[in-house]
């Protein structure tokens, strides 16, 4: 069990904290979009914005949400910056996330037929 994992366990006040944390990043569609993108594959933000559609500025300040709230981390790669979830964990809890949700939702199950 990681320290990080252990602490919002001992402490409710730690684990709403990291909830609302990662509310926030969800709560916006082009930064779920981006979060569903990245738990694909990791990234380039040139085509991360082509794909999803978006300006690269706009995806720009998605990016950097998302870094502040510590769901992706980027690495320089020569003179490009590759994007990716900062743990694999985090593709899985969206994972599970999507099914909990389709099968509570029915706008979802709409989707899904």
């Amino acid at each position: 069990m990681t320290s990080a994992f252990a602490a919002t366990r001992t402490q409710p006040a730690a684990a709403a904290r990291v909830l609302a944390r990662f509310g926030h990043a969800l709560s916006d569609p082009t930064r779920a979009r981006l979060l569903l993108a990245l738990r694909q594959a990791p990234g380039y933000p040139a085509d991360l914005a082509d794909e999803l559609g978006v300006s690269r500025q706009n995806l720009s300040n998605h990016l950097s949400c998302l870094r502040d709230c510590g769901l992706v981390v980027s690495s320089q790669e020569g003179r490009r910056v590759r994007y990716a979830l900062a743990d694999p964990a985090l593709g899985h809890a969206l994972s599970d996330l999507l099914s909990a949700v389709a099968a509570i939702d029915p706008l979802a199950q709409e989707d899904h037929r």
